[in-house]
């Protein structure tokens, strides 16, 4: 068993990672002497995004709890000493760490900038005020959304300044809550719920309030379950919208359970994007229940009717055209797996190897002396392909 660590010590990379840099300590941050161009706002960082989607893939990280769970915390880590009294446990609650060891997460964060990632996503999948009673941390949930906004923008500034002129967004997370609005605990009684409507809403404004404030550029809700889940978390957004009077741009992701292509309510992908359509995302797709190769064709079904799609959070941008191309060469399953880096509990280091071997082997000795020249990033060679 670990020893349990204080939160200002050092923290090193998740494990399979080769650090570039030193990644700064809670409390230790490095700036750079000055900036060559004008820091990006969310503004000036917003107005750039409808072109790079337009211009390439765009590189979202990858895993977050795994690469939590890389560092073996012990329950005394978990609580560190604003917790240390608390009634419940709280080892396995990934979310309060970005109360108690912001380190980890801004040594996660960097590590996948470093990696390439256009986007990081905000360590608050589970977030918000229903998952959290079951710890008992109702309380801080809002305060759990600002900061972990505001961890994953202080990483994205740093990655900015050191690469002038290429934005770098914050994803801020919605999860589904550990409750269904539209599906019965009981089959002896199919009305039976045990959470209505009004209740989700509020939980989802409550976080998303947090997130926008906390720094976020983007929102997205994400493993959606139960499209009634997810429609009160549309109604809670734009409740945080309306309360804040800011508006930023919404990416909805939908979760298949089965090769029959239905959500656990019961929808086609169509259906469910005929649900949630009316919210206006700037991007909707599935995330990674199925593996990359079995939601091709559930890819195609969702992209038919629109023009933006994604899989797994990774491919903002795959167009009909684009998911043919999908099929043509492993290398490309090989960007797909990167964004379904979770469900195959690879780390960012792993990912980055395969890409690489997949480019030599296609590519032969172009990509060799190019690898060998230069230390590049995942996008770097995604570029050097698109080339």
């Amino acid at each position: 068993m670990n020893a349990p660590r204080h939160r200002d010590e050092a923290v090193a990379r998740p494990r399979g990672l080769t650090a570039a840099r030193e990644v700064p300590a809670a409390g230790q941050v490095a700036q750079p002497a000055q900036f060559a161009v004008t820091p990006f706002t969310r503004a000036t960082r917003l107005a750039r995004f409808d072109d790079l989607l337009r211009e390439r893939i765009i590189v979202m990280d990858g895993a977050m709890g795994t690469l939590i769970q890389s560092y073996e915390l012990v329950e005394a880590e978990y609580r560190s000493r604003r917790f240390a009294n608390h009634p419940r446990d709280l080892r396995g609650d990934s979310e309060v760490l970005s109360l108690v060891r912001p380190d980890i997460l801004l040594a996660i964060h960097d590590a996948y900038l470093d990696a390439g990632a256009d986007i990081i996503e905000t360590n608050t999948f589970t977030a918000n005020r229903i998952a959290q009673a079951d710890y008992g941390l109702v309380e801080v949930v809002r305060e759990m959304n600002h900061e972990a906004a505001r961890l994953a923008r202080q990483a994205a500034d740093l990655a900015e300044a050191r690469e002038p002129g290429r934005p770098r967004y914050v994803l801020g997370a919605l999860g589904p809550t550990n409750r269904t609005a539209s599906i019965s605990p009981d089959a002896g009684d199919p009305g039976a719920r045990t959470v209505t409507f009004d209740e989700l809403a509020v939980a989802y404004q409550e976080s998303a309030e947090g997130l926008i404030v906390g720094g976020a550029d983007l929102l997205v809700i994400e493993t959606i379950f139960d499209t009634l889940n997810a429609k009160a978390a549309i109604f809670g957004v734009e409740a945080a919208y309306d309360a804040l009077g800011d508006r930023i741009p919404l990416i909805i992701s939908g979760t298949i359970t089965d090769a029959s292509g239905r959500t656990l309510s019961g929808q086609t992908v169509e259906a469910f994007w005929t649900s949630v359509m009316h919210a206006r995302p700037i991007a909707v797709g599935l995330n990674c229940a199925l593996g990359a190769r079995q939601l091709r064709g559930h890819i195609a079904d969702l992209v038919a009717p629109i023009s933006n799609a994604q899989t797994g959070l990774g491919l903002d941008d795959a167009t009909a055209a684009e998911l043919d191309r999908l099929q043509e060469t492993e290398l490309e399953v090989a960007r797909t797996d990167f964004a379904c880096a979770e469900q195959l509990d690879r780390t960012i280091e792993g990912v980055r190897s395969e890409l690489e071997a997949e480019l030599i082997e296609e590519n032969g000795e172009r990509i060799a002396a190019y690898a060998a020249t230069y230390e590049s990033s995942i996008a770097d060679y995604l570029h050097l392909l698109d080339e």
